[in-house]
């Protein structure tokens, strides 16, 4: 992800953080004042919810606006700064939880006014339910643990707010359930707190990156032409961001080459993962006893292809012992892509990586598919130098 679009989607995050303060500053007045007026301690609870959230969403929107900045003393950026306004945000949850528990059990009962109290329960419940998923995708889309922690306590609220909206409906057929509500509400409040609370504590206490997608990034690293396995890898959380730094050897003998291949690999590996910020490779060079040399070939019979690289009908994988130049494997691969209408450059450059070769042999010296093999530190070798191992 390049910085331009990172500041763009915290701009997006900080629009989303100033309408949620909003929404939740009425809400909060809209619950607190039916709550007054109808004498319902479940939605005056409820209101109390209502006015922490407008605190945390203003935690949220100083995170979201801390995270955008950049300062030499913190060279990996400001990301946590999001991790910290979610575990603000928990900590008022799990505050508001307890204080509504507390009236739940020590207020004093009253029946309320449905008619006043049950529009505006509904109505709040289906403005909290709405924005709350809308939220949630945003955040997930944005990649933004502040604004997934919004939307979680909308949800939250939501279901809160269900409840109240239950023990309104059941007043008129004589259940006056409005204390049993708000117990309820509270324990909504504490588990979504509690949750968030967990989240952030493991982020700030620098927890790896999910398994899953560490493995998805080593796998992608190990694929790459050149290296030969991922010696060390450390990842951490930044903010719903990641960094990961690897030890990787490569099997050349140039540090020329285990350089480039480095700088590539962390570029390729920022567009490959959008959620990685950071990605550092610090390569071990180590000459390998076999070189794999890939050939354009006309057909299996092992006849040089002189048309361009992309259109070969076949190619010609080899394997043979560097010192010596003995053929330890040969294998024939028809080009998959030589027929693509479209692409066909890339197609077939991306499809030849895989295969992971040290050289390729061409003489093709504007082919889009030698670019993306050579940025890759694959060898060019001339065809005159092959012809003996070919025959």
């Amino acid at each position: 992800m390049s910085k331009d679009q990172s500041r763009q989607k915290l701009g997006e995050a900080k629009k989303r953080a100033i309408v949620s303060i909003c929404l939740n500053f009425f809400l909060a007045i809209g619950k607190g004042t039916a709550g007054i007026l109808s004498g319902s301690t479940a939605l005056l609870g409820d209101a109390i919810n209502s006015t922490t959230d407008v605190f945390a969403s203003t935690a949220v929107f100083v995170g979201i606006l801390v995270a955008g900045r950049e300062h030499p003393s913190f060279p990996y950026g400001l990301y946590k700064a999001e991790t910290v306004a979610a575990l603000a945000t928990s900590v008022i949850v799990i505050l508001a939880g307890y204080e509504i528990a507390r009236q739940a059990l020590f207020g004093v009962a009253s029946n309320p006014d449905v008619f006043i109290a049950l529009p505006v329960a509904a109505v709040s419940l289906l403005l909290s339910l709405s924005f709350g998923l809308i939220q949630l995708r945003a955040g997930k889309r944005l990649n933004s643990p502040a604004l997934n922690a919004d939307a979680k306590d909308y949800l939250a609220d939501s279901l809160s707010t269900g409840v109240v909206l239950i023990s309104l409906i059941a007043v008129p057929f004589g259940y006056n359930i409005d204390r049993f509500a708000a117990g309820i509400v509270s324990l909504f409040i504490f588990y979504a707190g509690g949750q968030l609370l967990i989240g952030a504590l493991k982020e700030l206490l620098d927890a790896s990156i999910d398994r899953e997608t560490e493995r998805k990034i080593v796998r992608f690293v190990e694929e790459y032409p050149r290296i030969s396995r991922v010696k060390k890898c450390f990842s951490r959380n930044a903010g719903g961001r990641y960094l990961v730094d690897m030890d990787v050897e490569l099997h050349t003998p140039s540090h020329k080459i285990a350089d480039l291949v480095a700088d590539r690999l962390e570029e390729e590996l920022l567009v490959e993962f959008p959620g990685l910020v950071l990605a550092r490779i610090r390569p071990h060079f180590a000459p390998s006893e076999f070189t794999r040399r890939v050939i354009p070939v006309k057909s299996p019979d092992g006849e040089f292809s002189i048309q361009h690289l992309a259109s070969a009908p076949w190619f010609l994988v080899e394997t043979h012992n560097r010192e010596s130049k003995e053929v330890k494997k040969r294998q024939f691969i028809e080009n998959r892509y030589r027929d693509a209408k479209k692409k066909k450059g890339l197609l077939v450059g991306r499809w030849l990586l895989r295969l992971k070769p040290d050289e390729i042999v061409s003489e093709d010296s504007e082919s889009v598919a030698l670019a993306l093999l050579k940025e890759a530190g694959v060898e060019v070798v001339q065809p005159s130098s092959v012809t003996s191992t070919m025959m």
